[in-house]
């Protein structure tokens, strides 16, 4: 009973201005018409990621790519390994690292109650870049399994960051706002470690951190993403027990711990599934900016505050966004793809100008 009133009085409370209490029939309407977004969300993803498996430089017609996917058999062998050992892979790689950064961003800033808290900005891309660049100027490999060095690197590397912002976070009771300082300091900190490597490698190394700090979804293979998609059900699974708790959470900490939430314990929970989100989606595809950042706020426009329908709407709205950059890097100049990590920058940064023209932090 008490999850219930909490889940139906956050909605309005958090993403609502003050008013009297609606009747059910506005509050029926309401989630109704955030439905309804999460429905146009679903049919945009469907049709972006149709776009960008057909979308190539082979030149592949719609009707050649659905006749394949739908009836393999049917179809030329070259046309089969374009679809499915190209293509497919990098398309559902867009989806997964979407998804992840995503949740990620909505996490951050729910426990944060901070808009401008996202992966990357409190560092974690960072410090898998770092990761990456150390492995690429050493040229360490491992045995059997040399194409997991660099993704394992960068794991590990943001694992080390989010323990350093935990660290100095549990020192001061977890408190927001030392744990945004402490991922702003790690950020700048492995930011200065990626310059002096890039400062010492040679011009051909050198030439491989820059590209890898790019951001690309061109290195998706069959290998790597069902590693990626365990990450994502994982962190996932882990906090759908804490959906009512994390909606309580925008109402502010002391209110949540008002009504019996566990503020701390679950700061450092979904801290550790921020990390392994973001760890999963940076670890093979490199840097990528703005998504998680972005994301959550045009989730929240779209279906409020709620996580039942938060935290779906803005993993899905991360895939859209990562859907639609892939298939921009595909066709804003033709024979070559340009690393995802700047068409999300360029898509990002004019929301977030847009965000500020619409007054979108007073709610914060």
């Amino acid at each position: 009973m008490i999850r219930a009133n909490l889940s139906e009085a956050a909605v309005d409370a958090a993403s609502d201005p003050p008013s009297d209490p609606p009747s059910a029939t506005a509050y029926r309407a309401l989630i109704q018409r955030r439905l309804l977004w999460l429905i146009c969300g679903i049919t945009a993803f469907l049709a972006l990621a149709v776009a960008d498996i057909v979308t190539g430089p082979s030149m592949l017609g719609l009707g050649e790519v659905l006749h394949t996917l739908v009836t393999p058999s049917e179809v030329s062998s070259m046309t089969r390994v374009i679809v499915f050992d190209i293509r497919l892979p990098v398309t559902c790689m867009a989806i997964l690292v979407g998804l992840a950064l995503g949740m990620a961003g909505v996490h951050m800033q729910t426990i944060l109650g901070n808009p401008l808290a996202s992966p990357y900005t409190l560092g974690f891309s960072a410090a898998a870049g770092f990761g990456a660049a150390i492995v690429i100027l050493t040229g360490i490999t491992l045995p059997f399994v040399p194409w997991l060095t660099i993704p394992l690197a960068a794991f590990l590397m943001c694992l080390a960051a989010g323990g350093i912002v935990f660290f100095f976070a549990r020192m001061q009771g977890m408190s927001p706002e030392v744990m945004v300082l402490a991922g702003i300091a790690t950020l700048f900190m492995f930011q200065a470690a990626q310059s002096f490597v890039q400062y010492i490698a040679s011009p051909e190394v050198l030439q491989s951190i820059v590209f890898w700090l790019f951001g690309s979804l061109l290195r998706a293979s069959w290998a790597n993403v069902p590693i990626v998609a365990a990450v994502v059900a994982l962190a996932t699974l882990a906090v759908l027990p804490d959906i009512w708790r994390l909606t309580a959470l925008r109402l502010g900490g002391s209110r949540a711990a008002a009504i019996g939430v566990n503020v701390q314990a679950l700061r450092i929970k979904v801290f550790a599934v921020v990390a392994l989100l973001t760890t999963g989606a940076v670890a093979f595809v490199g840097t990528i900016g703005f998504v998680g950042l972005v994301a959550p706020h045009i989730a929240r426009m779209a279906v409020g505050e709620d996580q039942r329908l938060l935290l779906p709407m803005a993993g899905l709205t991360g895939a859209n966004i990562m859907l639609a950059a892939s298939v921009l890097s595909k066709i804003v100049s033709p024979g070559a793809v340009i690393p995802i990590g700047i068409v999300t920058a360029v898509i990002g940064v004019p929301f977030l100008f847009f965000l500020i023209l619409r007054g979108q932090g007073r709610n914060w």
